[in-house]
C-alpha cells in the first residue's frame, strides 16, 4: 500500500478507525437490543431501521455527492455519526433504551452511511487513478474487515460485558478521528455544464446492462444476506447457547475470510479473471448460507462465515472495481447511489422477512431459505451476466 498516494493512504486510515468503532458498534447494538426484547421481530426491526435509508435516501445521496466537494461531505457525515452515537451512550447510561428509540437511532446511522459510503467509492478513483482501482478497493476492503469484522466485533462484545456504555462511546470517538483525518484530504468539486439532475444516474445504469444486471443480484443477495442474518444474535444465543462474547468472536471468523480475500484479490483475478471470480464467489455463498442454516456448532458455523467472508470480499472488489471503470467521474455519485438503491433498498425487507420466518419457523431456518434464493438468482442471471462481464472486461 506504500506505493499508493498519501492522500489514498489518509483515506485507508480513516477507513480503518472508522471501520473499528462500526465494528464494536456492530457487536454492540444486537445484545442491547436483546436486553431490551428477545422477540426475533424486534430484534428484525433494529436491523431493517439501519438499512431503510439505503431505499429511500440513495436518490438524493448521489445528487449530492455529485454536486458538491465529496470529501467534505465525508468528515460532515462522521461528525454528525459521532453526535448520534453519543446520544445513544447517554441513553444507554440512563438506562432509557427501547426498541423504538434503537429503531429512530439505527435510521439515523444508516441515513449517514448512505451519503458517507456513496461519497468515499466515489472519490476514490480521483485519489488513484483507474489503472490502481483493484489494489486500492482491496486495501480498503482489508481495513474495513479488519475493523468491521475482525477486531471490531471481539472488542464491541468485551466492552458491553464490562460496561454497556462501552462500545458505543468508543465508536464515537472513532467517528470524531475518522473525520479529523477527511477533512485533510484534497477537495475536489466537479463542475457541470448542466445541472444536476437525481434521475440522470438512474437512466445511464438503466441502459448500461452489465452493471444493471449486477445492482439486481446484489439487490436479491443483500435481501437473503439479512434474512438469514437478521436473526443471528438469537442464533447463537437461543440455539447454539452461546454468550455474548463468543458472539462477537463468531462474527471476527468472516473477518479472517474477508481479509485474506482482500489480499489475494490482485492475484486471483489476474488468474481467473473478473468474469470466473464473480460466478464462483456468487456460487459458495449460496453453498455456504444453506450450510449456516444446518451448523451443529460454532466451529462449523464460524468457518462457513469466514469462507462466506472469503467470496464476499471478491465480490466486492470486483464489482466496486468495474464499477468505477465504467462510469463517467461526474455521473458515479449518481450512478452509484441508484445502483446502491437497487442493491441495499432490498435489505429491511429481508431482515423483517427473516425475523418472521425465524418467529414462525424457528431460528434455524432463514439460513437454508436465503442460501436456495441466491443459487436460484444466480442461474438466472447467468446469461445476461457472462455476455455482458466479457463485453466490458479489459483486454
Amino acid at each position: 500500500m506504500t506505493d499508493l498516494p498519501r492522500a489514498y493512504r489518509r483515506l485507508w486510515w480513516a477507513t480503518g478507525i472508522d471501520s473499528l468503532g462500526n465494528g464494536v458498534f456492530t457487536a454492540a447494538l444486537p445484545l442491547l437490543a436483546v436486553t431490551v426484547s428477545r422477540d426475533a421481530r424486534d430484534i428484525a426491526l433494529v436491523s431493517a431501521a439501519t438499512y431503510l435509508p439505503w431505499l429511500l435516501l440513495s436518490l438524493t445521496a448521489g445528487s449530492v455527492v455529485d454536486r458538491g466537494d465529496r470529501t467534505t461531505l465525508m468528515w460532515r457525515t462522521q461528525t454528525l455519526q459521532a453526535l448520534i452515537v453519543g446520544v445513544l451512550t447517554a441513553l444507554v447510561a440512563a438506562e432509557v433504551v427501547t426498541v423504538p428509540i434503537l429503531v429512530v437511532l439505527a435510521f439515523a446511522l444508516g441515513s449517514c452511511d448512505v451519503f458517507y459510503d456513496n461519497a468515499a467509492q466515489t472519490a476514490l478513483p480521483d485519489l488513484v487513478g483507474k489503472s490502481r482501482l483493484h489494489q486500492a478497493n482491496g486495501s480498503q476492503q482489508v481495513a474495513m474487515i479488519v475493523g468491521r469484522q475482525f477486531l471490531g466485533p471481539p472488542l464491541g462484545s468485551l466492552f458491553f460485558a464490562l460496561a454497556w456504555t462501552l462500545p458505543f462511546a468508543v465508536d464515537a470517538v472513532s467517528f470524531v478521528f475518522a473525520a479529523m483525518l477527511l477533512a485533510r484530504l484534497p477537495k475536489r468539486r466537479h463542475t457541470h455544464s448542466e445541472p444536476v439532475k437525481v434521475l440522470d444516474g438512474l437512466h445511464w445504469l438503466r441502459k448500461h446492462r452489465l452493471l444493471r444486471a449486477l445492482a439486481l443480484l446484489l439487490g436479491i443477495n443483500t435481501f437473503c444476506g439479512q434474512l438469514g442474518n437478521a436473526t443471528l444474535v438469537l442464533f447463537v444465543t437461543d440455539v447454539l447457547h452461546l454468550g455474548a462474547g463468543v458472539f462477537g468472536l463468531l462474527l471476527a471468523g468472516a473477518a479472517l475470510g474477508g481479509v485474506a480475500g482482500g489480499l489475494v484479490i490482485r492475484r486471483l483475478v489476474a488468474r481467473l479473471g473478473d468474469l470466473r471470480a464473480l460466478l464462483v464467489s456468487l456460487a459458495v455463498n449460496a453453498v455456504v448460507f444453506v450450510g449456516m442454516g444446518f451448523s451443529p456448532n460454532v466451529a462449523v458455523l464460524g468457518g462457513l462465515w469466514a469462507v462466506s467472508g472469503f467470496v464476499t470480499t471478491i465480490w466486492n472488489v470486483v464489482t466496486v472495481s468495474v464499477r468505477q471503470r465504467q462510469v463517467p467521474s461526474s455521473l458515479l455519485g449518481r450512478v452509484n447511489s441508484v445502483y446502491r438503491l437497487l442493491g441495499w433498498g432490498l435489505m429491511p425487507l429481508g431482515a423483517l422477512t427473516g425475523g418472521l420466518l425465524a418467529h414462525r419457523l424457528g431460528l434455524r431456518v432463514p439460513y437454508p431459505v436465503a442460501g436456495v434464493v441466491r443459487g436460484l438468482a444466480l442461474l438466472v442471471a447467468l446469461p445476461v451476466l457472462i455476455p455482458a462481464m466479457r463485453e466490458a472486461t479489459p483486454r
